[in-house]
């Protein structure tokens, strides 16, 4: 039996990805250009926005927060990554630990809202044209943006007050690049029947509804497109969820993906690799997508950079 700490613990381990110093330099620098990558991408996205009054629309401006979620989102992991690899100490401190899951869970909790939210606006759109601009009212736009954000706080707030509550044994080593929830639960020696019990029952009401909702949008939007007799209006129908419907895969792909990859491997290391896709990865590629699919943001993309 594994001794437990009779005091509060004042740090943990971050393992990283690898043990192996001669991965260290690569692992820097290719975190450090993927980091960047996503800071500038999702930042140009906003700036395009803000500066172009023709996207001054609901759906740009969920997509603007969205990049905004999506910058928060990979700076609560990334640089205290590449700090740890620089100064090479894998040490972060109890409080630092919680503050980072709190802020992870926050930020990816958004960008799961937010990706629900933009495919109601499309369903609107689409479906009820001649009612989107009184349904999608700056004042509804701005009351699903605060519910967006009260369901994330207090969804992440729970899970970092349940943990605050845990005891923990003397093995504080977390093989993974960041505190993640469920592996800070599994250092814990005391009971965690009520966080696993509370990580399930989010999961069902805060991940699986929210992506029903998305399912069902796209539905009724396919069924509506369908509807359209020339396939001109099929396409320019189509071409305005487009660019959702690839950033929504690759977001519940991942997720799903790194899900069933860590339950069939077993190995927190392998399943620490798996999750770089979607904290790491989905917020870079979404700036390209957006940019590369959209006509419109192409355009105040080029008038910022003219």
């Amino acid at each position: 039996m594994e001794q437990r700490n009779q005091s509060r613990v004042s740090q943990f381990i971050l393992l990283g990805l690898s043990e192996v110093g001669e991965l260290q330099p690569l692992l820097f620098w290719l975190f450090l250009s993927m980091y960047l990558i996503t800071f500038s991408g999702n930042l140009l996205i906003i700036l395009a926005i803000i500066m172009d009054s023709h996207l001054h629309t609901p759906m740009y401006f969920f997509l603007s927060n969205l990049s905004f979620v999506d910058i928060c989102f990979t700076s609560t992991t990334i640089p205290k990554m590449l700090l740890n690899i620089q100064t090479q100490s894998k040490v972060i401190t109890y409080e630092g630990c919680l503050s980072q899951m709190y802020f992870f869970m926050l930020f990816g909790g958004l960008d799961n809202f937010l990706l629900t939210v933009m495919a109601y606006d499309r369903f609107v759109a689409i479906c009820h044209p001649l009612y989107y601009m009184i349904i999608m009212n700056p004042k509804f736009c701005g009351i699903l943006l605060l519910a967006c954000w009260l369901l994330s706080v207090m969804d992440s707030l729970l899970h970092d007050l349940m943990v605050f509550q845990l005891s923990f044994c003397t093995q504080l080593e977390i093989p993974h690049f960041f505190c993640e929830l469920k592996q800070m639960i599994q250092l814990a020696c005391s009971d965690t029947f009520l966080n696993n019990l509370a990580i399930y029952l989010a999961s069902g009401l805060l991940g699986v509804l929210p992506l029903i909702g998305i399912l069902f949008s796209y539905s009724r939007i396919v069924a509506s497109i369908l509807k359209i007799s020339s396939s001109g209006g099929k396409y320019k129908a189509f071409s305005t969820c487009g660019s959702h419907l690839s950033v929504v895969s690759l977001f519940y792909g991942t997720g799903f993906g790194v899900y069933l990859s860590s339950a069939a491997l077993q190995n927190s290391r392998a399943s620490a690799i798996a999750s770089v896709m979607y904290t790491v990865v989905t917020p870079m590629l979404n700036p390209f997508i957006y940019g590369l699919r959209n006509r419109d943001l192409k355009q105040a993309l080029r008038k910022l950079f003219s």
